[in-house]
This record gives C-alpha cells, sequence and structure tokens, in this order.
C-alpha cells in the first residue's frame, strides 16, 4: 500500500518488544495508533507515521497489554490507600476510612484512578456496589462511576458487579429479587459496564466463617451467608439467587472460599460465571468448573500472607493444600489472578511474584511468565465479556499498554517487583508517564471514542 494512501497514526511506539498476547504470543517491534484503536503492529506500523503523530521511542523497553484486575475495590482503595488491611505483620491495616459525600467518592475513585495508572492497571473490576451497602461499597459509587465516565474522567475502564446484601456479610432472598429490579445507570459501555452481581456465600478461614468440610478448633465448620433456617434452606436460597440473576441476563460472581460453599455455588453457576477466592477448592471441584466453563479469580499474595492464619484455624494439613494453584493452573479452568485490593497491594507485579513462589519458580521461565501474565490481561478481559476489543494487543481492539522499564519475559520472578512502569496508556491516551519517557497527552475524550471494531494491516 502506497504510504500517502496510509492514514496517520496519532501515535506509534516503535524501539522495543511489543508483546501482543494474541493466541500465538506475537512479539513485534513497533504499533501504531489512531484514536482509541490499534491500527498497525509491525514494521508496517512506521508507514502510518504523519507529520502530527506522537512518536514514542521505546529504546528497548517493553509494551505489555493493559493488566486488568479482576478483582479490586477501587473506591475502598483510593480512601485508605497506602494503607492495606494485611500487612507483613497480619491484619494491621490502620485507621478504616469511608466515603460519606459525593466529593469524597469522587475523590476516592479518581485517586484509585491515579494509583492504578501507575501501575499500568487499564482496567479493573469494583466488585460489590448497592443498595445493601453504604461508604465505598453503597449504590452512590456507582452513580459516581457513571459520571465521571460520562465526562471522561476515568482513567481506567471499569466492571462493576452489583451487590444486594452487606460485603462479607449476609444476604437474604427478598433483598436480592428486590435489588435485581433496580436498574443499573447508564453508561458509556467501553469505560463502565455492569453486567453482574456479586453473592457472598461465606467468609473466611482465618475468622473461622468459611464453610467447609472442616473442623475449626472450636468443633465448628462455618455457615453459609445466605439467609435460611439450616443448612439446606440456605443453599437452597443461594441456588435461588443465582437463578434470579441468570433470568435477569446477568452473570454471577460468588465469593467461596471454603470447599462446602464452593460445592453449594457449583450446582447453579454456569458458563461465565466465576467464584472469587476458591481458598478450599478441591481437585474434583476444578475438574467440575473447567467442564462447566466457570471461571475462578484468585490473589497470590493474600494466599502467601494468609496461609499461616488458615493453618492455625484448620491444621497443617488443610493449609498445604489450600490455594492450589498448580493444580488451578492445569485444570483448565478460565483463571483470573488479581488482587483484592486493598486487602494487600494492587501491584500486579507483587502478586505474579508470589504466584511464582507458590510454583517454586524463582528463576527467568518465559512461559510461565506469559501464563501469568495472561491470568492478568486476556483472561480478564474474557471475564468481563469483552475479549473481543481488549485484553491483548491485535488490530482493532483498543490501544490499552504499559510500557515497562525490561522485558517481563526476561526477568526472574523474584526481580518482577523492581521492573519498573513507565508509561500507561488507556484508549490510546496517555494517563501515567514516569521520569524515563515523555508524557504525550493526545486529548482524545472517552465519550467519542470509535466503536468496537474496525481495524488495519498487521504483520
Amino acid at each position: 500500500m502506497p504510504s500517502q494512501r496510509i492514514r496517520p497514526a496519532s501515535l506509534v511506539v516503535r524501539g522495543g518488544p511489543v508483546l501482543t498476547f494474541d493466541p500465538a504470543g506475537t512479539v513485534v517491534r513497533a504499533m501504531a495508533v489512531r484514536g482509541d484503536r490499534i491500527v498497525a503492529l509491525g514494521d508496517v506500523a512506521l508507514d502510518h507515521i504523519g507529520p502530527d503523530t506522537d512518536v514514542i521511542d521505546l529504546a528497548g523497553r517493553t509494551v505489555l497489554p493493559g493488566i486488568n484486575d479482576a478483582h479490586l475495590h477501587a473506591t475502598w482503595l483510593g480512601a485508605r490507600w497506602p494503607d492495606t488491611l494485611i500487612g507483613g505483620a497480619g491484619f494491621t491495616g490502620g485507621e478504616e476510612k469511608t466515603v460519606r459525600t459525593a466529593a469524597e467518592r469522587r475523590a476516592a475513585i479518581l485517586r484509585a484512578g491515579e494509583l492504578c495508572a501507575s501501575l499500568g492497571i487499564t482496567s479493573y473490576t469494583e466488585p460489590g456496589l448497592g443498595p445493601g451497602e453504604t461508604g465505598c461499597f453503597g449504590a452512590e459509587v456507582l452513580e459516581e462511576y457513571a459520571a465521571l465516565a460520562e465526562e471522561g474522567l476515568l482513567r481506567a475502564r471499569v466492571t462493576a458487579l452489583r451487590l444486594f446484601g452487606l460485603l462479607d456479610g449476609a444476604s437474604s432472598l427478598d433483598d436480592f429479587e428486590r435489588g435485581l429490579a433496580t436498574p443499573s445507570p447508564a453508561a458509556n459501555p467501553l469505560w463502565l459496564t455492569v453486567p453482574g452481581v456479586k453473592i457472598f456465600a461465606d467468609g473466611i478461614p482465618p475468622m473461622r466463617s468459611a464453610w467447609t468440610h472442616h473442623c475449626y478448633a472450636d468443633g465448628s465448620h462455618g455457615a453459609l451467608l445466605v439467609d435460611g433456617d439450616d443448612d439446606p434452606g440456605r443453599a437452597g436460597n443461594l441456588a435461588a439467587m443465582i437463578r434470579l440473576a441468570h433470568d435477569a441476563g446477568m452473570t454471577v460472581a460468588v465469593h467461596a472460599t471454603g470447599d462446602r460453599s464452593i460445592e453449594a455455588a457449583l450446582g447453579s453457576l454456569r458458563r461465565g460465571d466465576h467464584l472469587v477466592h476458591g481458598d478450599l477448592v478441591t481437585p474434583d471441584q476444578l475438574a467440575r468448573m473447567a467442564s462447566a466453563g466457570v471461571g475462578l479469580t484468585t490473589q497470590p499474595a493474600i494466599a502467601v500472607a494468609m496461609r499461616g492464619m488458615l493453618t492455625d484455624a484448620l491444621g497443617a494439613e488443610v493449609g498445604a493444600r489450600a490455594w492450589p494453584l498448580a493444580e488451578m493452573l492445569a485444570s483448565g479452568v478460565p483463571l483470573t489472578l488479581s488482587s483484592d485490593a486493598p486487602v494487600v497491594t494492587p501491584d500486579w507485579r507483587v502478586h505474579i511474584a508470589a504466584a511464582a513462589g507458590m510454583l517454586a519458580a524463582s528463576e527467568v521461565d518465559a512461559g510461565l511468565m506469559a501464563r501469568l501474565l495472561r491470568c492478568y490481561t486476556v483472561a480478564a478481559a474474557e471475564q468481563d465479556g469483552a475479549a473481543d476489543w481488549k485484553g491483548s494487543l491485535t488490530v482493532g481492539r483498543v490501544a490499552d499498554f504499559c510500557v515497562l522499564a525490561a522485558n517481563p519475559l526476561e526477568v526472574a520472578f523474584a526481580d518482577l517487583p523492581d521492573v519498573g512502569v513507565e508509561l500507561t496508556v488507556s484508549g490510546g491516551r496517555v494517563v501515567y508517564s514516569g521520569e524515563q519517557l515523555p508524557a504525550v497527552d493526545l486529548e482524545a475524550h472517552p465519550g467519542e471514542m470509535a466503536g468496537v471494531g474496525g481495524g488495519e494491516e498487521q504483520d
């Protein structure tokens, strides 16, 4: 194609590896972006440089698809950062903080957006907003997200799950049914979607609130958090909630850490749904989840931090079998890695290093690194129902990416947290720039971006 017939790009990156994370694992050395979309990859991308194109010379640095954290409480994170709930000494957390006014809600979301951008995070799931809660988890937060999306102020794409009970607490079938009847706010679906609901089946093992076949030191087994007269009644109400959500066209995420709560949810979940945490998931349950297309999102740094506490609660044998990450990866279950921030840090580099530690991997292993990174990119986009337009760097998909100081496929896992994030681009806009690369403000407004699809050449 003669160069004069090619429409110039708004942004071109060149001079370093671009890890596309397409099915073939293609790596190119240049990428062209027009507006919010990738229009060319490889040497042909250079043909898209025009007089007004912003060109970034990577100087050997590496481009990675934007990180998609599949489970991050961003408003809560923005309200309390830099405090996290779990520190080196267990549950520490500092002073709890919340939001009470529209200004505080907005400030917390924007602060979390700045933090996410500095980490290369271009998408996240806000898992649990609704009328059953207040503060960082109330329905008003969802309204604020919609307003920020309309104003073009979100730095990351947000998938929100609605919550019709209490965070880490009880829910009732009646409240759930009433909540489903309330509308979600209208928003640009490229920046805010509300595709599903979150249900708390149980708590967590260290608090002896996970529902499990194993016995706690006091002789208890935990219980389902769903209201009901007895275990069968609560399990029946959980199944009824899931059916109601499906009938409303919504996907379902179930917080389940104990093996009994996982079992109770599995009978009703279907392809596109997912379990959250899965601390005590069994090999048989993983096999059934894989067969049904039910996903799992888990948090490696939390697993590392809490294994001792879980062992104290349930014993060494159960503790050794908890969070079976190797089996999760081998099972074929749609698996995403996430942070659950601010329970722990939102830094995906820390979580991938923790995952490698759980797998007894420390040296350079490009194959395993790529697989874990896909759990934070491609797999997370699939969980969002958005794999056809984000998650990988291919022509026609949105230009969400970050620039790292080194190629993660050539770095030992223990060194990954020290690899700097130097630039983050979300929808073709530079939303974060470190000291090494200049910021490029493309002045693209998300509300004016082109629709899904389209694209040009790739080599």
